[in-house]
């Protein structure tokens, strides 16, 4: 029986919804992570720990995130923003108020899956703030993902006491759910499905002045 544990705390499993995973996805899709800050880093740890390639850009240009991509190892690439946002799976791990300039590198946001990466407490008239940045990257299919493990944490191995954390997905976009699972899967974490952005999903959205209650929350799932 699967369950989900936080220290003491055992979630059981009809609490969540099926994750299904999208096992006919491309064998050579690309990835790039927008937003070199810790968050950026740590995800693209989490691709060199798997040896899968994956671009990363900012506002800066590339040469001037080099030593840091260098450290993190060889699979890691500094790219313009332009030419990361070329990516088919592209995560956004900027600060929330930079996705509007993200927005506006590209016409078209059509074929792209975009994972929401982003924590906000602004007031944003009670919408979910992946809500927002999907409007402002029209035909995009968006994905909110890993924004409610802190950077410390993302960096870590994702096995832990035998099982594996938790990475909660929010989607609209069923097909993009299980794309996205599928890469969760492939990177070493556990994907748990919370349904729809304005319904399961809330529950890792910030609102109204402070977090959700699993913003934050470091589970694992364990097989027993």
């Amino acid at each position: 029986m699967d369950a989900w544990h936080s220290g003491k705390t055992l979630i059981a499993p009809g609490s969540f919804r099926t994750t299904n995973i999208n096992t006919d996805r491309k064998s050579d899709m690309s990835y790039a992570i927008i937003g070199f800050g810790a968050v950026g880093q740590a995800l693209a740890r989490m691709f060199a720990r798997k040896g899968i390639e994956v671009a990363v850009a900012s506002r800066r240009q590339p040469e001037a995130l080099a030593p840091q991509a260098n450290a993190i190892g060889p699979t890691t690439v500094p790219k313009t923003l332009k030419d990361a946002l070329e990516a088919d799976i592209i995560m956004l791990a900027v600060p929330y108020g930079q996705h509007r300039d993200v927005a506006k590198t590209r016409a078209s946001w059509k074929g792209k899956i975009v994972i929401d990466v982003t924590n906000t407490l602004e007031d944003l008239g009670g919408l979910p703030s992946s809500s927002v940045i999907a409007r402002a990257l029209p035909d995009a299919q968006l994905v909110k993902a890993f924004n409610h493990l802190p950077a410390r944490v993302l960096a870590e191995d994702p096995a832990i006491n035998g099982g594996r954390r938790v990475v909660f997905l929010s989607s609209d976009d069923e097909s993009a759910t299980a794309t996205v699972a599928a890469l969760v899967e492939q990177l070493g974490y556990a994907p748990v499905n919370l349904g729809k952005i304005a319904e399961g999903g809330q529950l890792v959205q910030g609102r109204d002045g402070i977090w959700a209650p699993l913003i934050f929350q470091d589970l694992f799932k364990k097989t027993q």
